[in-house]
């Protein structure tokens, strides 16, 4: 179970948290979690670079591990990366001080002031204890979640969904996965394409 549209009394029970940005801006604010690996990753960057949009990736540390090339191919192409814990970690099914070293594991390669918990999952002592061992650090959630990682889901409901509930200001989540990649081949061009023709800017946080 999942919400497309993050509701207003979940923004309010975590004020400290980025959701969203300026709503008079036309502009949308993309995100990419669980990357950067081969073809997936390589497919966003293109498809981005076609619509001259830059995002954010939200990178798992084992990942870029893994795929050193992928994640320099981001950066190189001047898009933001933030941090997702090296291991993809629930934080409500961790203890804080593992979470934590999980989340300076991570940053040891990325060295970002941008995290995004994984599954949106977080307990308030864990955001507490991440800002206290990295001062400035942003904690971005978002307002529209894709559902591409949802293999139930068929792609053209994705792409409805997603075009239905993005609005001037919103931070969108999709996933740079294998997973996710049936439905993020399909809904992400035409996503750019669809908000492109409405006069959208695509930037980076």
């Amino acid at each position: 179970m999942y919400l497309v549209k993050t509701p207003s009394l979940l923004k309010k029970l975590y004020p400290g948290l980025i959701w969203n940005l300026n709503r008079a801006g036309r502009c949308i604010y993309l995100t990419f979690d669980d990357g950067p690996i081969p073809i997936v990753t390589p497919f966003v960057l293109k498809t981005l670079k076609q619509y001259n949009a830059k995002a954010t990736f939200f990178c798992i540390g084992d990942n870029v591990r893994k795929h050193p090339d992928v994640f320099e191919q981001v950066k190189a192409e001047g898009h933001s990366i933030g941090n997702h814990t090296f291991n993809h970690l629930r934080g409500w099914a961790t203890p804080t001080d593992e979470y934590t070293e999980n989340f300076k594991k991570c940053d040891e390669q990325l060295n970002s002031l941008l995290f995004r918990p994984p599954y949106g999952r977080i307990k308030k002592k864990q955001i507490k204890a991440l800002k206290a061992v990295k001062p400035g650090l942003e904690i971005v959630m978002w307002d529209v979640l894709s559902g591409d990682f949802d293999t139930k889901r068929e792609p053209q409901k994705c792409l409805r969904s997603v075009i239905r509930h993005t609005c001037n200001g919103s931070i969108v989540v999709f996933h740079d996965s294998l997973k996710a990649f049936p439905r993020l081949e399909y809904v992400l061009p035409l996503a750019l394409e669809y908000w492109s023709r409405r006069g959208y800017e695509f930037k980076a946080l």
